[in-house]
């Protein structure tokens, strides 16, 4: 049986309401500097623009959890494993099926059939391996596939600066209820795919 995230009451819910009362605390205070102070303000919106930011990637993570916790037990080991390919900068895609069921919609690799693990995964996106340019599919708590071709995005076809890995996940995911993680290549950066958008996440923040 999967692993059901309380939402509602985890201590990540509870994070960000403190850090979204202090957020609203300094933006009353910035307003109220405003209507009584003439100096300039432009440091404090910079300031404000910075902790928003870090509570929309920890507001990512705590989503995260959520969605697919109840899809798989895995959560743990996907999210160490999207950890140390950030850290090596290795590009990756991970799928993971929810209820709609995918396979009639990505072009199919390679057979996997092995339960999830950290260590499975991260080799099959070591550059050079012949699979670690397609996407690896996760249904429950087994690595079904690898080496798999997902749809790409329309919708974010003139974005110059998306790559291929982004563009795939938000394909599937505007077709599709399937959550996509991925990591670039060239920065690092963790991001997830779910109901056609792309969120930053901070894998640290998810590993319990």
């Amino acid at each position: 049986m999967t692993r059901q995230v309380d939402c509602d009451s985890s201590t990540m819910r509870q994070r960000l309401k403190e850090d979204l009362h202090r957020v609203a605390d300094r933006m009353n205070r910035t307003l109220t500097r405003f209507d009584n102070d003439s100096v300039c303000l432009l440091a404090q919106f910079a300031e404000i623009r910075t902790e928003i930011k870090q509570i929309e990637v920890l507001a990512s993570s705590f989503y995260l959890d959520c969605y697919l916790s109840p899809f798989t037990e895995k959560f743990a080991e996907l999210t160490a494993s999207v950890q140390h390919l950030s850290d090596r900068r290795y590009g990756a895609l991970i799928v993971i099926e929810r209820e709609i069921p995918l396979e009639p919609i990505i072009h199919s690799g390679v057979a996997v059939d092995a339960r999830v693990t950290h260590a499975l995964l991260e080799s099959l996106f070591i550059p050079g391996a012949p699979l670690h340019d397609g996407a690896v599919l996760v249904r429950g708590n087994q690595i079904v596939s690898a080496g798999n071709v997902l749809p790409l995005s329309q919708a974010a076809a003139g974005e110059r600066k998306m790559g291929t890995r982004h563009r795939a996940a938000l394909g599937l995911s505007e077709l599709t209820d399937a959550v996509v993680l991925v990591v670039s290549e060239e920065t690092g950066q963790a991001s997830f795919a779910v109901d056609g958008d792309l969120h930053p996440i901070n894998v640290v923040e998810t590993i319990h």
